[in-house]
């Protein structure tokens, strides 16, 4: 892998030849164990054995919330002559020149693996190849679990909160059926009753909405302030939420609506009388 070094060196096949003790270091230890110094020429503790710091490597910052800057590395020789740790798997990593070279370097990389572990024609590979696609394929399939759930759940709350607001129409044709009737006798139509009502339930699911976004956002925030994960709320999330709210809003206001059209001005008028 490239580590670009900011400071000093990256470690050379004569520091592995000699077992040299010496680490390059990621710019998250360099500012931890050296801060406002120059870590070049220093000296850190790895368990029980010291290594001089020959490099700092320029920073990358983080992927999926996780630092790329913290990390050590030693020439791999020194380690198993004074850590003696049996080496439970080795990984290489392997850079294409660019991405149509991608599934030719891979099958490249495969066809070297097998000679070096003389392995027949016919035999299975004993090792693992893997690539970018395939760790963008796990994402994927990740993301993709989660936002089947999360369709599923915001699904049921949307019925919930519109069978909320269909009662809550419903309890206010009640109260004002002598409003209606008041209306109706100086000469509103059916249809104003009716729009009057979808109206309302629609601008009351549309303010759920963004009593929501606003939720969201400030969640968003919290969770910048306290982790490394990168989020954001993208625009075209928030016009859906926004448009989604409104019509659910507007579906279960019709029942309401089509309730308090359909009153007798007479019938409303005595309503309280």
């Amino acid at each position: 892998m490239r580590w670009p070094p900011a400071q000093g060196r990256m470690i050379t096949q004569s520091d592995d030849d000699h077992r040299a003790e010496v680490v390059f270091i990621g710019a998250d230890v360099a500012n931890k164990l050296f801060p406002n110094v120059d870590p070049i020429g220093k000296t850190l503790r790895a368990e029980t054995h010291e290594y001089q710091v020959i490099g700092v490597a320029t920073a990358i910052g983080t992927a999926f919330g996780q630092s790329q800057d913290n990390f050590l590395i030693m020439p791999i020789h020194t380690y198993q002559k004074e850590f003696h740790r049996q080496n439970d798997w080795v990984g290489i990593f392997i850079q294409a020149r660019n991405a149509e070279t991608m599934d030719a370097s891979k099958d490249e990389a495969r066809m070297l693996m097998r000679a070096r572990r003389h392995l027949a024609y016919d035999a299975p590979d004993n090792f693992a190849i893997l690539g970018s696609d395939s760790i963008m394929a796990l994402w994927h399939d990740l993301t993709g679990s989660l936002a089947t759930a999360a369709v599923g759940i915001v699904s049921v709350f949307l019925v919930v909160g519109g069978i909320v607001i269909m009662n809550i129409m419903l309890a206010s044709v009640t109260e004002r059926t002598r409003e209606i009737g008041v209306r109706r006798s100086l000469g509103a139509r059916k249809v104003h009753i009716l729009l009057q009502f979808v109206t309302e339930s629609g601008v009351l699911a549309a303010v759920g909405g963004i009593l929501g976004l606003v939720g969201a956002y400030l969640v968003v925030a919290l969770v910048r302030a306290v982790t490394s994960i990168p989020m954001q709320t993208p625009m075209s999330a928030v016009i859906i939420s926004l448009v989604v709210s409104t019509a659910v809003g507007l579906f279960f206001g019709i029942y309401p609506a089509m309730r308090a059209a359909k009153l007798d001005p007479i019938e409303a008028l005595r309503a309280d009388g």
